[in-house]
């Protein structure tokens, strides 16, 4: 009987020697992300940033430990097992396979590494999702070149600098009026796309006083590089509603004034159905359908809604009633097919629901 197998292979006289030098360097490479005074290079704005700052460290201190150890070895490998001077022209090199526990501990290691990045991770999304509800509501609007933000009780926009105030939960709603953007303030760690027709949001709690800039992340036009010289001001209370009384006495004959969810009912009698149409096609088109209720898009089809006696009720089991529907769209409402923000999520005004509800009323 001929045994074909090969010859057992060992590692090398100067693996282990090889081994104790890559786990000294991935242990201080550990080491050095665990200290490594983040924040005096970059602030961290809110509350939750730190709770980033730990799964960059943890990520950090991990990917480099393997980097090092799979540098390192690759390096040795390739010298400890490199072709000789008097090997001929078309030599093997050692062939290695089936090693079955190579194989399980290749596999093994990486399965528990990924589970432990994904209960790190899913624990810190938990606590940004758990910021608090109540607070500020804002939206950024973006815009080519720039952001707009409008505030509850401000009428307009206001085009220059975000404020907030310190400790203080924000609700911070994102949409465009144009193209796609990213809003990011790398201070906070945290980053959204802003998307015509959608409206996402971002929760949090600012930590920190000071200016940090915002920046578009997200190509969107020939002057995309410009979108980088606006800031966010994180400021006392006291400031804060100096610098908010300042812009309510600046803004006070703008119109599109931004109404507070749960005001007072709209005076539809002036609703323009035109102008009802065109908001529609810059607002709803994402959400909705100009179709029968049942073919929905991510809401129901809307038309005919205030007309259609098969649906004679809304989604929140109301009549069909030209009131009824502004309610929702100053309102919002949350319900089995998701969430309609309400009208300081959409920006919206209250002349912008009359004429909503004007064209709706002219689906038949």
């Amino acid at each position: 009987m001929v045994d074909n197998r090969a010859e057992t292979v060992g590692p090398g006289r100067g693996f282990w020697t090889v081994t104790a030098i890559l786990s000294v360097l991935s242990i201080a490479a550990i080491v050095f992300w665990s200290i490594f005074p983040l924040e005096t290079y970059l602030p961290a704005a809110i509350v939750t940033a730190r709770q980033v700052d730990y799964l960059f460290r943890f990520m950090a201190a991990s990917g480099s430990a393997l980097w090092i150890f799979v540098a390192g070895y690759l390096l040795y490998f390739a010298i400890a097992f490199r072709a000789k001077a008097g090997d001929p022209p078309d030599a093997i090199g050692a062939q290695i396979h089936d090693n079955h526990k190579l194989e399980f501990w290749w596999t093994l290691l990486p399965a528990l590494f990924v589970v432990l990045l994904s209960i790190v991770s899913v624990g810190i999304w938990y606590r940004i999702m758990l910021e608090p509800q109540n607070g500020l509501v804002v939206e950024a609007i973006g815009h080519q070149f720039y952001f707009s933000f409008r505030y509850p009780q401000i009428n307009g926009e206001v085009t220059d600098e975000m404020h907030l105030p310190l400790g203080v939960p924000v609700t911070l709603n994102l949409t465009a009026a144009d193209v796609i953007h990213g809003f990011w303030v790398p201070a906070m760690r945290l980053k959204n796309d802003t998307v015509p027709g959608l409206v996402t949001t971002i929760k949090f709690t600012p930590r920190l006083t000071g200016r940090f800039p915002i920046i578009c992340t997200q190509f969107c036009g020939v002057l995309h590089s410009e979108m980088d010289k606006q800031v966010l001001v994180i400021e006392p209370k006291p400031a804060f509603d100096k610098w908010y009384k300042t812009w309510q006495q600046k803004n006070a004959h703008v119109s599109n004034a931004l109404p507070a969810a749960g005001g007072g009912a709209v005076a539809l009698t002036n609703g323009n159905a035109s102008a009802g149409k065109t908001l529609f096609d810059q607002k709803c088109t994402a959400c909705h359908k100009v179709a029968p209720f049942n073919q929905t898009l991510v809401g129901p089809g809307l038309a005919g809604v205030l007309h259609d006696p098969s649906h004679p009720n809304l989604v929140n089991g109301q009549p069909a009633t030209a009131q009824n529907v502004a309610a929702i769209l100053q309102n919002g409402y949350t319900g089995s097919m998701g969430t309609m923000p309400n009208a300081t999520a959409n920006g919206l005004s209250a002349q912008d629901v009359a004429n909503l509800v004007a064209f709706l009323d002219t689906l038949k």
